[in-house]
């Protein structure tokens, strides 16, 4: 395939964009419009819980794992998986109490990330996949690190997008709400982080730094707050928050990891995030000097207006691998 046919195909994935035969006045409307890619909606029981997850492409391609964060599920990647799914195998779980997967009250499940982690695990493992690369974006972040460090031998590569594993990268906003919450949790520090669960605060982080805010669908934090706002969701959201506080503890072995296994990383970054600031993508390159750093131009949810450019970017770095 020549170089001007690989880009051609891969604007028209990244855009969605159909190429059809015209139509004759008696041809189904359905032959027509058929997408090129399918993205199929599955479901697997790790643990005795549903986990829910969107797969799309060939299984003989190279697996690319999507990661999502706070607080949203794999609805973010609606857009990316399509773009991908012809030169990759795109696996997108939602975390337990994210999503379509289940969500069993506090009470009845430690909400941790040490948890959201071991049931991706599971998925992975049930769905026998043992080689594949980390999409991670915010709280993706926590979990693919602790894959990343648990598996080493299986990941074949690191995309980071705003997702923090240096203390560099935490802006001064959530600093004032969760240092407090982490040192001692309380009636007035769960008050400060509840702030966190609002609907101003969701579409907030949708609209705040993006190139055009009018290009960002309601959707987003219209979904996401709709899933925030079921009876004791806030309960088991405060737990995370406050168990995000592990992660931190973490970062220096994460960091001794990165130097010793030095995979192949992407750092896609939204330069006009308000919560993961620039100074964490830089610091990646501290123990990844061979990282590829590229800005975005939005905000924490980058993604809404970069599909193509991201899209772009992972099939330069691991597209046939």
């Amino acid at each position: 395939m020549s170089k001007s046919t690989r880009a051609i195909g891969l604007a028209a994935a990244a855009a969605g964009m159909i190429v059809t035969q015209p139509a004759s006045a008696s041809a189904p409307a359905a032959a027509v419009a058929a997408p090129a890619v399918r993205t199929l909606y599955k479901t697997e029981t790790v643990d005795g819980l549903k986990v829910f997850y969107r797969e799309a492409g060939d299984p003989s391609l190279p697996t690319i794992v999507l990661l999502h964060g706070f607080p949203t599920s794999s609805h973010m990647f609606r857009d990316l998986i399509p773009a991908l799914a012809g030169r990759f195998h795109v696996i997108a779980p939602d975390y337990i109490g994210f999503g379509q997967s289940d969500a069993p009250a506090a009470a009845a499940f430690t909400y941790s990330f040490d948890n959201l982690t071991s049931h991706v695990t599971g998925l992975l493992d049930k769905l026998h996949l043992t080689s594949y690369v980390l999409y991670m974006q915010d709280y993706g972040g926590p979990v693919g690190f602790r894959i990343f460090a648990e598996r080493p031998g299986q990941v074949k590569g690191l995309i980071i997008q705003n997702a923090n594993a240096y203390l560099d990268g935490v802006g001064d906003m959530p600093k004032q709400v969760f240092l407090p919450l982490w040192e001692k949790r309380d009636a007035a520090t769960e008050a400060a982080a509840r702030n966190f669960l609002k609907p101003e605060t969701t579409r907030f982080q949708y609209t705040f730094g993006a190139r055009d805010p009018e290009a960002i669908s309601p959707d987003n934090w219209t979904i996401d707050q709709a899933l925030l706002d079921r009876p004791g969701t806030d309960a088991y959201q405060l737990d995370l928050l406050e168990n995000y506080k592990t992660n931190v503890a973490l970062y220096d072995s994460w960091h001794a990891a990165f130097r010793k296994y030095q995979p192949k990383t992407l750092i896609v970054w939204g330069k006009n995030d308000p919560f993961f600031i620039p100074a964490g993508a830089e610091a990646f390159k501290r123990d990844l000097p061979k990282a590829k750093l590229v800005w975005l131009d939005g905000g924490h949810f980058a993604l809404e207006e970069n599909v193509a450019l991201v899209a772009h970017e992972i099939d330069l770095a691991f597209a046939g691998e």
